[in-house]
């Protein structure tokens, strides 16, 4: 089932500017990512899509399920899992315990968390971690901890907002195998500045700017609009200045 924004607005607060104004974006299965630079709307649109957010006027759906009706948000909150750029864990914890306990708040049965976490571990590829705290591991291992924590309860949308910040060129590309083993079992929206190697992770590009819509369509297409003369290696940056250029 498709993500949907369906005419949404969205201001903090009492300011007059809003961030997103009437937008309209249908998000397909498969691994999306999203562009755009500070301000753009980008965090706020998957606050908006865990249903954290409640848009000023419009609809954020995935499929028939509305993100904030008042019958369809604990179904919808199973089926969307969330992950800030700052995940929080409750101290102390192992990751093992983490990822149950998500699982529990997400609706499982305690023994069934507790049962299905290290299949969920073993995914991420932290199995060897599952008994250490989570306050001993690297910042990616925590990164995989979280991920782990949406693969325990079976959601079917994983947003992600800035994943890879702060992660070194190791835990980054460790990171981006993940996502790609996830490729045909989970929607994955992820938010990022990092563009370089984007084609090897994701299916479709969508670039925001000024809380609206520049770009949607297909990696392929997203790179056709890089500059001829661009430097090699560099052709997905030229395509993003392209794109943004183009909305000024």
């Amino acid at each position: 089932m498709p993500l949907l924004y369906q005419d949404c607005t969205f201001r903090y607060g009492r300011r007059t500017h809003p961030v997103l104004n009437g937008l309209n974006l249908a998000l397909a299965p498969g691994h999306t990512v999203l562009l755009g630079p500070n301000g753009a709307g980008k965090s706020t649109l998957l606050s908006l899509g865990a249903g954290a957010f409640r848009p000023g006027t419009g609809r954020v759906g995935l499929g028939r399920l509305s993100a904030s009706g008042p019958r369809d948000a604990r179904t919808y909150r199973r089926k969307v899992a969330w992950l800030p750029q700052r995940p929080g864990f409750l101290p102390g914890l192992t990751a093992r315990e983490h990822v149950a306990y998500i699982g529990w708040l997400k609706g499982m049965r305690e023994r069934d968390a507790w049962a299905a976490a290290p299949a969920a571990i073993d995914r991420v590829g932290l199995a060897e971690k599952m008994n250490d705290r989570i306050k001993t591991l690297s910042g990616g291992q925590q990164q995989r901890v979280a991920i782990a924590g949406a693969l325990v309860h079976e959601a079917e949308v994983l947003l992600l907002d800035e994943p890879t910040a702060g992660l070194d060129p190791h835990q980054r590309r460790r990171f981006l195998d993940l996502l790609v083993s996830l490729r045909g079992t989970m929607h994955v929206i992820v938010s990022t500045h990092d563009i370089g190697d984007l084609d090897q992770a994701f299916e479709e590009v969508v670039v925001l700017e000024s809380g609206r819509v520049r770009f949607q369509g297909p990696v392929s297409l997203f790179d056709s609009h890089a500059a001829p003369d661009c430097v090699p290696g560099r052709r997905l940056e030229s395509a993003y200045e392209s794109v943004l250029e183009a909305a000024e």
